[in-house]
């Protein structure tokens, strides 16, 4: 059996107890970073083997794995936070299993697109993960204006991650091509330090150019 557990994306104490349950009884955990990882493992005691797999070594991994889950392992697939596979590897991993026939079980909890539009106070009835945009120029503003002409035809909320090094140079995007949108900006959803910003999109840039910020970002437009 595979499982794709869900876990903490900020406060520790956000995690299911059935995913406590399945990470103590699995015979491996398959984690991005071991170390980071570790220290969640290690707030609930939980000493289980621990096998890096990220997007640099996934497809290498894969044969490997699947043979020990062909072999009757019992095996978890986490990520540093949230749901796993959402912007983060795992695809090819579920992909593979479910074509030699090994069972796949989703143990769900957090996710930062989830949580951020929950507080948005943006419409949540229809949304489109967009993720990671492209980190090319021209990438980028293609895919920005392909959105923004189907928002015309199908309205939703979209929701972006980005990084703090970038997230100015995307809300400047987001001005272009949704000049009249509101925006919500969530940054450190579940930490100490969480902050939400809402208004227009200049309104939101002009507040963030004055800062230095730092922290994974869920921005949320309609």
């Amino acid at each position: 059996m595979l499982y794709i557990v869900a876990t903490p994306i900020g406060n520790l104490k956000d995690i299911t107890l059935r995913a406590l349950e399945i990470l103590r009884e699995v015979d491996l955990i398959l984690c991005e970073d071991t170390r980071h990882s570790g220290q969640l493992l290690h707030q609930y005691e939980i000493k289980k083997p621990l096998l890096s797999f990220h997007e640099y070594n996934e497809i290498e991994k894969i044969p490997e794995i699947i043979t020990r889950l062909k072999n009757g392992e019992e095996i978890a697939l986490i990520s540093d936070a949230g749901t796993p596979l959402v912007s983060d590897p795992g695809f090819k991993l579920v992909r593979a299993a479910r074509e030699e026939g090994v069972e796949v079980k989703a143990i769900p909890g957090a996710s930062a697109a989830v949580a951020a539009l929950s507080i948005s106070g943006l419409p949540s009835d229809k949304f489109f993960f967009v993720g990671y945009l492209p980190k090319t120029s021209g990438k980028r503003e293609s895919l920005l204006k392909k959105l923004a002409n189907q928002q015309k035809e199908l309205p939703a909320s979209l929701i972006f991650y980005e990084s703090p090094f970038r997230v100015n140079k995307l809300l400047g995007e987001l001005s272009k091509f949704f000049p009249n949108a509101s925006v919500s900006v969530t940054r450190e959803l579940t930490k100490v330090h969480e902050e939400v910003l809402t208004g227009e999109v200049s309104e939101v840039k002009e507040l963030l150019a004055n800062k230095s910020p730092k922290g994974e970002f869920t921005i949320i437009i309609h």
